[in-house]
């Protein structure tokens, strides 16, 4: 995982924020100290899942598309990292022709890091948007 969960759950968190008002990649990014283009790239993953709705135009931006607490950090990860997540990148150490040992080790760390990835993924669906808001004591009231 890089830190594009991250980025992703501070954008979530910031267009909670705005509560219904609309926000630009410009804003956010300006917020979160990063490049608009990666703000724009993450946002059209989250828009893709379900979890953003953009608007066009001079009064266009981001908004939530669900309620904070109806949003949790597993569907933000999956909006992001999708099926594919090699979270720890075990496939880079699948070596070809690798012997008996490196392939039994293989085997066993794969199945490891994917009970470990469920774990985490439970734990990420019992957090919502809401929640991190609510535990976050340096947001403004």
């Amino acid at each position: 995982m890089n830190t594009s969960f991250a980025v992703a759950t501070h954008i979530v968190t910031y267009l909670a924020f705005a509560r219904g008002s609309a926000a630009s990649s410009e804003q956010i990014a300006e917020h979160l100290q990063t490049n608009p283009v990666v703000v724009r790239r993450l946002m059209s993953l989250l828009r893709d899942a379900g979890l953003v709705k953009t608007k066009l135009g001079a009064r266009g931006g981001a908004l939530l598309a669900r309620c904070p607490t109806k949003i949790s950090l597993r569907d933000i990860y999956e909006a992001i990292e999708g099926d594919d997540a090699d979270l720890f990148a075990l496939s880079a150490a699948q070596k070809e022709g690798c012997n008996r040992i490196m392939a039994s080790v293989q085997a066993t760390l794969e199945d490891i890091c994917a009970s470990a990835e469920e774990t985490m993924k439970r734990v990420f669906g019992k957090v919502s948007v809401a929640q991190i808001i609510e535990r976050s004591s340096s947001f403004p009231k």
